[in-house]
């Protein structure tokens, strides 16, 4: 558990309560008022956790993939304060983007509920039981912004840093239920598989917040810089290793819960609706990027598809998250027992 000193944890502390206090369903004006308080408070954490020490340099960081560096990503060693500073920077820079971004009430809630819970995650600090002992931070004038072009190109990479922070999140909770599981403490499994549910349903979310551009400006302006000439290759999620670290933490969950959902519950009926929960938004997350993509780029292919691929993107996708439901059929309550069995059968034939 990080322990960064009673400012930080002050700090932090106050993100967390303004961060669950947004109106994130609210009129415009209140929602953008919430958001720059939050962004504001956000900055405050950020100025204590660099009093320690300043933020790693990123871009003297060497990129390990085409990804990385087009995302502005880096994979490194870091203190648990550097850790702190460098998430709290992205969930800073996500929330200033948030006063501007068109995201659905519902997607919002989302995210900064996975930023409220990074905060807490990252700096070690427990919400306090009297949030009215937390001062208030003045909010500066919003001033004229960058032309709406450098806006939304921002938003591109801003909204997949954040994306990115709750892969990250995600896996170590995801990797600390499987330990707790193993070890025999239950509860704490049960509290770490509620934060990682959170995070993953945060993912979409994160997503969306990326893609609140408009379509045709993605097509003309952003999409070609993602594939060659502009890159070396095609990027595409499959090179996130935030996510194959998600990925590989989810597969590790299940080797240690393979039992069915009627024989979890029979035995643990909490473990089995918390895995539950997780698989499902797991599923969800699958399936809203299908749509995602189709808001997006409708019926073309992919960039960093195969030649030997489903017929575009879309379908690419559909596929994807039917073999997730198909392997995730028979670990949940209401499990997809048709595709399960469809694919059951394909590889029989």
């Amino acid at each position: 558990m990080p322990v960064l000193g009673p400012r930080v944890e002050a700090e932090a502390k106050r993100t967390a309560h303004v961060l669950a206090g947004v109106a994130t369903h609210g009129r415009p004006v209140e929602r953008t008022a919430a958001l720059r308080q939050a962004a504001a408070v956000a900055g405050e954490l950020v100025a204590a956790l660099s009093a320690l020490a300043p933020a790693v340099a990123g871009e003297d960081v060497p990129a390990e993939s085409t990804s990385q560096s087009y995302f502005r990503v880096r994979e490194v060693e870091l203190s648990d304060q550097q850790a702190a500073l460098h998430g709290a920077l992205v969930i800073h820079r996500g929330l200033e983007d948030l006063c501007d971004a068109p995201l659905s009430g519902a997607d919002l809630a989302l995210e900064v509920a996975g930023m409220r819970q990074s905060v807490l995650d990252l700096t070690g600090a427990v919400p306090g039981a009297d949030p009215e002992s937390v001062p208030a931070v003045a909010v500066p004038e919003a001033g004229a912004g960058p032309s709406l072009e450098s806006t939304w190109s921002a938003r591109w990479l801003i909204g997949h840093q954040v994306h990115v922070l709750f892969n990250v999140c995600a896996a170590v909770a995801v990797a600390d239920a499987a330990r707790q599981l193993r070890h025999g403490d239950g509860d704490a499994a049960l509290l770490r598989l509620a934060d990682a549910t959170g995070y993953v349903r945060g993912f979409p979310a994160a997503m969306n917040h990326a893609s609140t551009i408009p379509t045709d400006y993605y097509m003309a302006a952003i999409r070609q810089t993602m594939a060659p000439p502009s890159t070396d290759i095609p990027l595409s999620g499959r090179q996130h290793r935030g996510y194959k670290l998600f990925r590989s933490a989810m597969k590790d969950l299940l080797s240690v819960v393979p039992d069915s959902y009627e024989e979890l519950a029979a035995r643990a009926p909490e473990l089995a609706e918390a895995r539950g929960a997780l698989l499902e938004a797991d599923i969800v997350d699958a399936e809203r990027h299908i749509t995602l993509a189709y808001s997006m780029v409708h019926l073309r292919r992919s960039i960093a598809q195969r030649s030997d691929g489903p017929d575009n993107a879309v379908a690419e996708l559909r596929l994807m998250r039917h073999r997730r439901a198909a392997q995730y059929a028979r670990l949940i309550r209401f499990g997809d027992h048709y595709i399960a069995d469809a694919v059951a059968d394909l590889r029989h034939s």
